[in-house]
């Protein structure tokens, strides 16, 4: 069987940990290879308050990323591949057999979420019907993504999910004494609110069941995920071994 090759984007700083080293880990234990890409081919760094829980307060155990994401984080940081990551505008579609977008919440994500790069790629990656995983507010980035042809999101007749409101309007009100709107990478509308005002319909934003608690390998029922054809989407951290397993499943079937 040939290896699969994914690609994964990043911001400069201020990727969501979780959400690129469990991927990152498990594509790996499957023998996938797999590329970064970053705005100026310079190294990413995840956000450091999700890694450290400096500045959470009393919410530090719920809000930072989890021990073995942190693990994983640490991991993947030494790897060769994160180490050279090539430019944004230095890679095709055509050299990849899928692409995964992880989240993040700081507002230095903006230049990752706001590239016009990275947003046609994406549409590439759909007229190829090849697979897209996005993951909290990356799926922001595949919302933006608009087929030239259509006029449309690529998104625009799919089923997601994403970082809901409800979510993230709580880690803002729990935090926002102190971190004021830290939480709220666009303090003027929401993931979710951004996610809908691209669909065809309504009812193709699936919120899934409460997000309580998170995920792990022996507690997959806590996780969700929605996959629409080649698309697959998820909510926050707490899915993200669905999401990764359910990505993993997509990219060996192509």
């Amino acid at each position: 069987m040939a290896i699969k090759k994914v690609l994964i984007p990043l911001p400069s700083y201020g990727f969501d940990p979780t959400e690129a080293a469990i991927p990152w880990k498990l594509m790996r234990e499957n023998n996938f290879e797999i590329v970064f890409i970053t705005p100026n081919g310079e190294k990413a760094a995840a956000d450091k308050l999700m890694v450290s829980g400096e500045k959470l307060g009393v919410f530090k155990s719920v809000l930072k990323a989890r021990q073995d994401a942190v693990n994983a984080y640490l991991e993947m940081e030494q790897s060769k591949s994160f180490c050279n990551p090539q430019k944004y505008d230095a890679v095709s579609e055509k050299d990849f057999d899928a692409i995964l977008l992880p989240g993040g919440h700081d507002k230095s994500v903006k230049e990752y979420l706001e590239s016009e790069t990275l947003q046609q790629l994406i549409v590439a990656f759909f007229k190829a019907k090849k697979p897209v995983a996005a993951v909290c507010h990356g799926v922001i980035l595949v919302a933006r993504s608009i087929d030239s042809v259509t006029g449309k999101s690529v998104i625009y007749n799919y089923k997601t999910t994403s970082l809901l409101k409800s979510q993230e309007l709580l880690a803002y009100n729990l935090t926002r004494l102190w971190l004021k709107d830290y939480y709220l990478t666009y303090p003027d509308i929401t993931t979710e609110d951004e996610v809908r005002s691209v669909l065809s319909n309504q009812n193709n934003f699936i919120k899934g069941p409460t997000p309580l608690l998170k995920d792990n390998l022996k507690n997959l029922k806590r996780g969700f995920v929605v996959r629409d054809r080649n698309y697959l989407s998820a909510r926050w951290p707490g899915d993200i071994y669905n999401f990764s397993l359910e990505f993993i499943k997509m990219v060996q079937e192509v």
